[in-house]
Parts: structure tokens; C-alpha cells; sequence
């Protein structure tokens, strides 16, 4: 008696952990579901509102990160594939760096990844504060079109969040300072740091690309942006 009791106990304690197993299955399909679900409607230019890219990736035609006093571009080629634009002084020209189709099948990942990155909270933004970072930043971004050689978009990217997960960053000409994935900036940073290694021959490192201390080169579009940020906005706006 006792041992078909004891049977009919295990028997419900299996039952109940099979139900529990089901309902985590559930769970993570349904959340799965969801993401793919938010990069349809991202992918098919659905409701940006909130998205730091303002169009589906699929538009845009360049990406800068200025960072470390340098801005690296990302560009797509006629074809629409990405490569790379090496890092350069403002008295060189552009230097285009072709990239193997393994490079570029990297750089669309995370760029296709930074085109779902979302706004998060929201913050009023004091031009005269130093407190969310914005206003001397370690990392631009700027977003462009394509076939248009003004920005999209900008973006100043400040400190790490209190909760150590989230960056806080600022549109230029926006009014709001919002948190966002801060492993988006993460994986551009790492993205430009794979990209603008020196190149080896034969197991000698090439030197990178000079610049000036202290001044981001390259774009005249970041140049305008840092300045815009650094320098007080005219009376009355």
C-alpha cells in the first residue's frame, strides 16, 4: 500500500516537473517569436520611432564610428556589399581597404545588429551638464542615407549607465538624453578594432595610419558634430 503511494507520488512529481519543462519551452519560443517578429517589422521600415537607426539597414549606404580621436567608415560598395574605409589624416585622401567576403559578412552582422538597437529610457538634456557624458564623448556615430553625403543621423555616445548595462547617448539637435544596449557600442568598438588592426607581412606589422593628438580626422561631417556639441548653442534655441 505504502509503495504504490509512494509510486503514485513519484509519478506526480514527474508529471509536474514535465509541465515545467513545457512551460520554459513555451516561454523561450514565444520570446524568440517576438524577436523575429520585431526584426520583420524593423527590416520592412515599420515603426522606427524608437530605433537609433531611422531606416531599415537595407537604406543606409554608410556608418562612421569616431572614436580614439579617428573615424572609421563603413561604406557599401555599388553592389551593396560593406567594406571598410581606412583611417586617415585630414591631408590624405580616402583609402579604400578591400575586405575578404568573410570581412564583410562580419561588418553586415554588426551593423545589421546596431540597425535594431533601441532607444531605452528617457532623460532631460542640460547642455551646461556633465552628467550623463554626452557632451564630451569617447564614441560618435553618424548614420548616412544612401547616396547622401550629409548624416542621417547623429549620435554622441556617453558614459555606462548605472545599471552597467545600458550607455547614455544623445541625437545631436535632440532635447532628450536616452540609455541605450551599451552592447551595441561594444560590438561597433570591436568591430573598428578588428578592422583597423595593422596588416602583417611577412610577420612584420605594418604602421597604422598617423594622426593628430587630440583631433578626430577624416569626416568633416563628425568634425561639425563634435564642434556642435562643445560649442554653446545661440541664444533663444
Amino acid at each position: 500500500m505504502s509503495m504504490t503511494r509512494g509510486r503514485r507520488h513519484l509519478i506526480a512529481v514527474w508529471l509536474v516537473l514535465f509541465a515545467l519543462i513545457g512551460v520554459i519551452v513555451a516561454i523561450k519560443g514565444g520570446d524568440a517569436k517576438v524577436d523575429r517578429a520585431e526584426q520583420v517589422v524593423a527590416e520592412k521600415g515599420g515603426d522606427r520611432s524608437r530605433l537609433l537607426v531611422p531606416l531599415p539597414i537595407g537604406q543606409i549606404g554608410a556608418i562612421e564610428v569616431a572614436t580614439a580621436g579617428t573615424v572609421h567608415r563603413f561604406e557599401r560598395d555599388p553592389a551593396g556589399v560593406w567594406f571598410y574605409h581606412a583611417a586617415h589624416a585630414p591631408s590624405q585622401g580616402t583609402q579604400h581597404q578591400s575586405t575578404d567576403p568573410a570581412m564583410a559578412e562580419r561588418i553586415d552582422k554588426v551593423l545589421a545588429g546596431f540597425g535594431r538597437a533601441k532607444m531605452e529610457r528617457d532623460f532631460p538634456f542640460d547642455p551646461k551638464s556633465t552628467e550623463y557624458g554626452v557632451t564630451s564623448p569617447q564614441t560618435l556615430i553618424l548614420i548616412y542615407q544612401r547616396g547622401d553625403t550629409q548624416p542621417l543621423a547623429q549620435y554622441a555616445v556617453g558614459d555606462i549607465a548605472a545599471d552597467t548595462v545600458s550607455r547614455y547617448a544623445l541625437q545631436l539637435g535632440g532635447n532628450r538624453v536616452f540609455t541605450m544596449p551599451a552592447f551595441h557600442v561594444q560590438n561597433l568598438l570591436k568591430l573598428v578594432e578588428t578592422v583597423s588592426a595593422p596588416p602583417v607581412t611577412a610577420g612584420i606589422p605594418l604602421r597604422p595610419p598617423e594622426r593628430t593628438q587630440g583631433t578626430i580626422s577624416g569626416s568633416e561631417s563628425a568634425l561639425r558634430a563634435l564642434r556642435a556639441l562643445r560649442e554653446p548653442a545661440p541664444p533663444g534655441k
